[in-house]
């Protein structure tokens, strides 16, 4: 069963997606949070799998609220997904960055959410949809910080291939056609590239990917 805890200061926003995903077979709303401290409260109560956290909302938002979660070593477990009204939104890349497995717009079809749901717990991120790819390359053109390209020092060259096309939104599937190997000797590079670089997950492997350089905005598919 995939636990999952609804952060939104809109009562009827939780009450659509409360009912979407308790629904579901395989899926429970642990908890509800109107605001990024309860949230937070919670999430160190209940370790739900799934968060679908609203990015802005009062006092902490979502976008703090992410990083406390992300940065809990007692938390590593539990995945975030942003919600957010508008599909680029600025602070969505810095959520990403700071730990968080994706992003949803709140208006999104209800099987992409299911989808997504199920998605990040199987440790996937949301990188697929092109808008997202979009996003992460548009702001890490604009990053401010130096790129790590330093750190791709510690990968081996097919890891440096593989993270180049984890950056440009391919699947472990598309990477073994690509690179014609299984899916799951890719799935295994994707794990090592991950591990070498600290990499939470594979939203931030993108984010790696693009911020040292090794990816480059216009090589979107």
């Amino acid at each position: 069963m995939i636990r999952v805890l609804l952060a939104d200061d809109q009562s009827l926003v939780r009450a659509g997606f409360r009912a979407l995903l308790d629904a579901q077979p395989d899926i429970e709303v642990a908890a509800e949070a109107a605001d990024g401290e309860e949230a937070v409260r919670r999430i160190r109560e209940l370790r739900p799998d799934v968060v679908l956290m609203d990015i802005r909302m009062p006092g902490l938002d979502g976008l703090a609220a992410t990083r406390r979660v992300t940065g809990d070593p007692a938390l590593p477990g539990v995945k975030v997904v942003m919600l957010t009204t508008f599909e680029l939104d600025e602070y969505v890349f810095e959520a990403i960055r700071s730990g968080a497995s994706g992003f949803l717009v709140k208006d999104t079809e209800p099987d992409e959410l299911l989808r997504a749901v199920r998605a990040v717990v199987a440790g996937d991120a949301l990188l697929s949809p092109g808008v997202t790819r979009r996003l992460i390359a548009e702001f890490a053109a604009r990053s401010k910080e130096p790129a790590a390209a330093g750190a791709l020092g510690r990968l081996t060259e097919r890891e440096r291939e593989v993270m180049a096309l984890v950056g440009i939104g391919l699947s472990n599937e598309e990477i073994a056609r690509r690179l014609v190997v299984s899916p799951l000797t890719a799935k295994t590079h994707v794990s090592r590239t991950m591990v070498k670089l600290g990499a939470r997950d594979r939203a931030q492997l993108v984010v790696l990917a693009y911020e040292s350089g090794l990816v480059r905005p216009g090589w979107l598919g």
